[in-house]
């Protein structure tokens, strides 16, 4: 079978995320739970199928940004809705800006997502106390609701024109098209909406979740599920009105809010939180008493450092798999020389990304950017450098000293320094039989810094 590169070369862009309910994307499929030590979209999705089918359930989802959560969140979603549910799967970064949001921008985004989605499914809303509510509110804001607006979903529309009355999801998005490009208008927006925040999870409760669970289940389905992904991205650096960081006053101040919806839950959150004095509360008041679950980095070598021969050769069919997703495993191995000068060179990539998928296929796409197929060792060589070189700028001395402790003692401390380190992806976190251990990103076993630091500690 010949290279097809005109499939090959989008099929390779970092930024793709895979989605699950296409049949063309899931040939790009690889499923790591083998070798990741955990099965983690069986432990979400048992937790509703199976343990609360008919109770509200709240899971938090975190691992680093990059690592394949929202592809394995697609997965929940289509099996999930293989079960008989409803799934409402969103990415939030869509309505907000996640550098700068307080809990009632989650909430209406949540609204705007779930009534758009019901609707779609001929589901009936009469959200006359929410329409109300949003009506104030464009008061307040001033918002020019005659002016013509591009909704999402929906085009653009003038809500003057003869005939068009706005739905629900339309006129949340009025509002939060507005607020998401302006910070004025979403600072007035939350001196508005947040003394209210228990009358917008009433209206959403009320007005939305329970009608169309009623309706859903009366058609057959099971119940409700939203899955929020991207909230993972909050920044730990910026700070709210509460003078917190943001992510721990968005998940751990206002966790119990962001629970309080009459279904099902899933929400990414960022990794740094589980390593923080905040893990214990934020178990306790956005997890039901349960720990996240973590997405941990795809193993390429075990704790000795001798290559995790299982986790690199997955590695490998998730490159070959977007030159051959027609193909079995076996056979792509036998073409791998149609993608690289020799298997050598594929073995280096897989290895050099330490697991992490996004920058994998990042590497993978610099290579391709520069030459056509087969890649030569010379080429991925030169942009292995240019990465190593780019994380290298970014590290201090400080951050150095803390690097060397983690390759001591294979494990991160809870100190907002290591956060750090784990946020800037410095520091990989793996899963064995025996239990969470961290590594270097392999790309600064590249650098004279730590080759040096090596040869003195010996």
């Amino acid at each position: 079978m010949n290279l097809d590169l005109e499939r090959f070369f989008p099929a390779c862009n970092p930024s793709k995320t895979l989605k699950m309910g296409s049949s063309e994307d899931r040939k790009y499929y690889i499923d790591f739970a083998t070798v990741r030590s955990e099965k983690v979209v069986d432990k979400l999705k048992r937790t509703i199928t199976r343990l609360s089918p008919n109770q509200p359930t709240c899971q938090l989802f975190t691992g680093h940004i990059g690592c394949g959560k929202s592809t394995e969140l697609s997965r929940l979603e289509v099996e999930l809705k293989d079960a008989g549910f409803h799934v409402v799967y969103f990415q939030v970064t869509d309505d907000l800006d996640v550098a700068d949001l307080d809990i009632t921008d989650i909430l209406l985004a949540i609204a705007h997502q779930v009534s758009d989605s019901l609707q779609k499914s001929q589901v009936r809303l009469q959200p006359q106390g929410f329409k109300s509510f949003l009506k104030n509110i464009a008061n307040v804001l001033d918002i020019d609701v005659s002016a013509e607006a591009n909704i999402p979903g929906i085009g653009t529309v003038k809500a003057s024109q003869e005939g068009v009355e706005f739905s629900l999801p339309a006129e949340i998005a009025k509002i939060t098209v507005k607020a998401k490009n302006s910070s004025q208008i979403r600072s007035r927006l939350r001196q508005y909406t947040e003394p209210q925040t228990h009358q917008i999870l009433r209206l959403i409760n009320e007005e939305i979740i329970d009608v169309a669970t009623q309706q859903l289940k009366a058609g057959g389905k099971k119940g409700l599920v939203v899955i929020v992904d991207n909230l993972d991205r909050v920044p730990s650096q910026a700070t709210s009105g509460s003078n917190k960081p943001l992510d721990e006053y968005i998940f751990v101040d206002r966790g119990e809010d962001l629970r309080q919806m009459n279904c099902h839950l899933v929400y990414t959150l960022p990794l740094s939180l589980i390593f923080s004095n905040a893990r214990e509360p934020l178990k306790n008041r956005l997890g039901n008493g349960k720990s996240p679950i973590v997405l941990p980095m795809v193993p390429v070598q075990l704790r000795d450092g001798t290559d995790h021969l299982q986790g690199m050769a997955l590695l490998e069919q998730m490159v070959l798999a977007r030159a051959f997703p027609d193909l079995q495993a076996e056979q792509r191995l036998n073409l791998v020389t149609d993608i690289f000068d020799n298997l050598d060179t594929l073995n280096r990539l897989c290895r050099v990304n330490g697991g992490h998928v996004r920058n994998l296929m990042g590497m993978l796409y610099g290579c391709i950017q520069e030459e056509d197929p087969p890649i030569s060792r010379s080429v991925l060589e030169n942009v292995i450098r240019k990465e190593r070189d780019s994380l290298l700028a970014a590290i201090d001395e400080e951050e150095w000293e803390l690097l060397f402790q983690v390759v001591k003692e294979q494990r991160v401390k809870g100190d907002r320094e290591y956060e750090a380190l784990l946020h800037t992806l410095f520091v990989f976190e793996y899963q064995d039989e025996i239990g969470t251990w961290f590594n270097l990103n392999p790309l600064l076993f590249e650098t004279d810094k730590y080759k040096l630091w090596k040869q003195e500690h010996v």
